[in-house]
C-alpha cells in the first residue's frame, strides 16, 4: 500500500514554500508515497513550477478557500475555518483519501478540528500530543504528554502510557519500551496523589513495561523509553528544552568568536561541533503526534524550516506503515480487558 499523505500547505510561520520544498525533498527519496498539497491551488502551483512527470504523478492539491491563523482560537477555528487547509486536510483522512495529515499550524486548533473530524478511539478519554527527544544513549526518549491536557486523572496517565507504548513499539521496534512516570522524585512516597495511583495501575499491568518513576535528567539519560505525564508538566519540560539547547549554542558560539584564537579553535574543533549539533539538532526530532484519535496526525513545529518538515512527513509515513492507531485500539482492548480479570 501507498501511504497517502496530506499536508496542510498554508500552516507555519513560513507559509507554502517550505512545505511544498520538504514535499519534493521527500518525494525525490521515496518512490512508493503519494502527497496531497492542501491549500490555495494558484499559490501552490506557482511555488510547485515545473516539476518532473515522476514526481506529479505522486502529487495531487486539493484547493482551501481559507487559512488558520496562528492566533486563531481553537473555538473560531472550529465554527468559521471550515473550509481551512488545516480542516480539509483532516477531512481527507477521515474520509479515507489520505492516510495521515501532517500540519504546522496553531496546535490548539489542530487538536481541537483532528478531535472533532476524527473522534478519539474507543477507550481513550483524551488524545495526548507525544515527541521524541535525543538522549545520551544515542537513540531517543518519547514525552507524553506535551500541552493537550492540562489537568489529568490517573486513567488519563495510564492511557496515555498504552499510546506510548504502542507508538514506540512501532517506531523505534521496541518490543518491550520502558515506561516511566514523571515525578520529582523516584520514592513511592513522593508525587502528587494522581501520579501515585497511575503508579497502582501500571505496575498491576503486566502488559506494559512499566519501570517506576523517573526524575527530569532521566529524559536525557537513555535509562527509559517513554516517559508520562500530564500536559502542563510536559509542555514546561519541552520548551525549556528547547530554551537549554538554544543557549548551549549562543554560547558555543559566543565562545568561539571572541578573537582570532578561539576562531582558530572552532576551525580545528569544527567536525565535532557539526557532530554536535547534528545529535542535538531539534529539527531532525520534529513531528509531534496527536495520539487517541481514530487516524493519524502529526504537529510539526510552526517555525519549522524544509528539513523540520521533512522529519515531520517522515514521522507520518511510518505511523502508517505500522498503523499505529488500530495497534492502540487493540492493545489498549487486551490491557482492559485484563484489568478486568484481575479486579
Amino acid at each position: 500500500m501507498t501511504p497517502r499523505i496530506a499536508l496542510d500547505a498554508m500552516s507555519g510561520d513560513h507559509g507554502p514554500s517550505i512545505v511544498i520544498h520538504a514535499a519534493l525533498q521527500i518525494l525525490s527519496e521515496q518512490d512508493d508515497l503519494h502527497l496531497i498539497l492542501v491549500g490555495d491551488e494558484k499559490k501552490i502551483k506557482q511555488i510547485l513550477g515545473h516539476q518532473s512527470t515522476s514526481v506529479m504523478q505522486r502529487l495531487s492539491i486539493h484547493h482551501a478557500e481559507q487559512v488558520v491563523e496562528m492566533d486563531d482560537k481553537p473555538s473560531y477555528a472550529l465554527r468559521n475555518k471550515r473550509e481551512s487547509s488545516m480542516r480539509l486536510a483532516i477531512n481527507l483522512v477521515k474520509l479515507g483519501q489520505a492516510d495521515a495529515c501532517v500540519s504546522a499550524g496553531n496546535t490548539g486548533a489542530l487538536m481541537a478540528t483532528a478531535r472533532y473530524v476524527l473522534k478519539t478511539l474507543p477507550g481513550i478519554d483524551r488524545p495526548a500530543i507525544i515527541t521524541a527527544l535525543p538522549n545520551m544513549q544515542g537513540k531517543s526518549t518519547h514525552l507524553l504528554d506535551l500541552g493537550a491536557n492540562v489537568d489529568v486523572s490517573s486513567e488519563h496517565l495510564f492511557q496515555f502510557a498504552v499510546m506510548g507504548t504502542v507508538l514506540t513499539q512501532a517506531v523505534d521496534n521496541l518490543e518491550k519500551p520502558r515506561i516511566g512516570l514523571l515525578n520529582i522524585g523516584q520514592e513511592e512516597i513522593k508525587g502528587n496523589e494522581c501520579v501515585k495511583e497511575a503508579a497502582k495501575l501500571l505496575t498491576a499491568c503486566e502488559g506494559i513495561n512499566y519501570i517506576g518513576f523517573v526524575e527530569g535528567d532521566e529524559i536525557y539519560k537513555g535509562s527509559v523509553d517513554v516517559v508520562v505525564c500530564d500536559g502542563f508538566v510536559g509542555n514546561v519540560c519541552l520548551k525549556t528544552t528547547e530554551g537549554v539547547a538554544k543557549m548551549i549554542s549562543h554560547y558555543v558560539k559566543e565562545s568561539f568568536t571572541q578573537n582570532w584564537w578561539t576562531r582558530f579553535a572552532a576551525l580545528i574543533s569544527l567536525p565535532i561541533i557539526k557532530n554536535l549539533r547534528q545529535k542535538i539538532d531539534p529539527r531532525r526530532y520534529n513531528g509531534a503526534s496527536l495520539l487517541g484519535l481514530r487516524g493519524i496526525v502529526i504537529k510539526s513545529h510552526g517555525s519549522a524550516d524544509v528539513l523540520s518538515f521533512h522529519h515531520a512527513i517522515k514521522e507520518a509515513v511510518i505511523e502508517v506503515q505500522k498503523n499505529v492507531p488500530s495497534q492502540i485500539s487493540h492493545q489498549l482492548a487486551n490491557l482492559l480487558n485484563e484489568r478486568r480479570r484481575v479486579e
